[in-house]
């Protein structure tokens, strides 16, 4: 409980009480109380690195659980040759830091000296250039799943695994496909792992900075300073010397995402009760 007071609950009040101030052009650091929060209300900066989060989560989450879930299922099949070596190739870019993830990615999306470069002038083709702002999120959204993906499916593949047998061996002998297997016994088996790895989805979409802030060397026309709001809350406070301000953003971007991940548990409970 010390360490947890120190290392979690600590920090937090420090922060709500930095977030109560303001340092003033002339004099001394100054109460305001909330102003800092009302500003970051209207802060389109602010609010449009929430919007690109909130994109990013809505389109990237499904498609990489979607891919970890598939492949769970394939791994826990006894139909799947080599399913070890799958099992282990999946989650190997798990074990691969962020930073040299999106370094590795980064200069693969290069068009100049990257691969999507040599694959242009080898083939003659024109693929899209993933370093500019209109290709950006796509180009994260490919290295948040390929890192993720096995880290999930670990999930569901240590859930199906629980699963007794002898419910299969019922299903089969009552003529249920493998189809009908997965949709009526398997997934709503593993209905609570998928629940946690959504949640820890939700809450890793909302935290992204990883991969934009180093993207942001090799692209640096594609990134601004606020495209997530922790990029955001991060430049404020070390490029701009705003503590107080950038404490009241990350304040706010923790309470969104403890709401939102609030709202996908209660979901996923209702629906086990239901």
């Amino acid at each position: 409980m010390l360490v947890f007071a120190v290392v979690f609950i600590a920090p937090i009040v420090y922060s709500l009480y930095i977030s109560l101030f303001r340092a003033q052009l002339v004099g001394d650091t100054q109460f305001v109380g909330f102003d800092n929060y009302v500003q970051a209300f209207t802060d389109a900066q602010f609010w449009s690195g929430v919007g690109r989060v909130s994109l990013f989560l809505v389109i990237q989450v499904p498609i990489m659980l979607g891919i970890a879930m598939v492949v769970a299922l394939a791994i826990d099949s006894a139909r799947l040759y080599g399913k070890d070596f799958l099992r282990i190739a999946v989650f190997m870019p798990y074990a691969v830091p962020a930073v040299v993830a999106a370094l590795m990615w980064g200069f693969m999306y290069g068009p100049r000296f990257g691969l999507v470069g040599y694959v242009n002038d080898f083939f003659g083709w024109s693929l899209p250039n993933l370093l500019t702002p209109e290709w950006i999120l796509l180009a994260i959204g490919n290295i948040v799943t390929w890192s993720f993906v096995g880290y999930n499916m670990l999930i569901f593949y240590s859930s199906l695994r629980t699963i007794p047998t002898s419910l299969y061996e019922a299903a089969e002998l009552d003529g249920a496909s493998q189809s009908h297997i997965i949709r009526h016994i398997k997934l709503p088996a593993i209905r609570g792992s998928i629940a946690v790895a959504t949640i820890f989805s939700v809450i890793g979409s909302f935290q992204l900075f990883n991969e934009p802030s180093i993207l942001q060397s090799i692209a640096p026309n594609a990134i601004s300073t606020y495209f997530t709001p922790n990029l955001y809350a991060y430049n404020l406070s070390f490029s701009g010397q705003q503590y107080n301000y950038a404490a009241a953003v990350a304040i706010i971007m923790g309470v969104i995402t403890m709401v939102v991940a609030y709202v996908v548990q209660l979901r996923g409970i209702r629906k086990d009760e239901s």
